[in-house]
């Protein structure tokens, strides 16, 4: 567990108030209007830190960059992959038997698992629906 700093406070608290899941360009533009003497190291850093104990996800978007999530309970993402906008699939029962049928194929004890469904936004595909190709 890293040590609790105001910096960390802000960088977490400002994560978890985005709907969308942010790169930390452009979470760090978001910190610096009410936080200016924070760092771009700093955000960077304690990022890093944040989702390598768990704090936060960090997900890989399809254009390969880093993007960030406040919220670690198990849940799924849609990554546009025309857009890069990535946003939560609200699946009411997450697929927690893959966990199980991972575990009973190859012996692996799953801890988490992610799962990103890639295609396009309503808006990139234009309808209502957001029928990709």
């Amino acid at each position: 567990m890293q040590r609790a700093t105001i910096q960390r406070k802000i960088i977490l608290d400002t994560l978890k108030t985005f709907v969308t899941h942010p790169s930390a360009e452009t979470l760090y533009a978001e910190i610096c209007k009410n936080h200016p003497a924070i760092s771009k190291a700093t955000v960077y850093r304690n990022l890093r830190q944040l989702a390598e104990s768990g704090e936060i996800a960090q997900i890989a978007a399809v254009d390969g960059s880093a993007r960030y999530d406040g919220r670690t309970e198990t849940h799924y993402h849609c990554n546009c992959k025309k857009c890069g906008s990535i946003f939560d699939a609200e699946i009411v029962t997450p697929i927690d038997d893959v966990n199980n049928l991972v575990q009973k194929k190859y012996g692996f004890r799953v801890s988490r698992h992610d799962m990103i469904f890639i295609g396009l936004c309503k808006t990139c595909c234009g309808s209502k629906t957001g029928t990709a190709v």
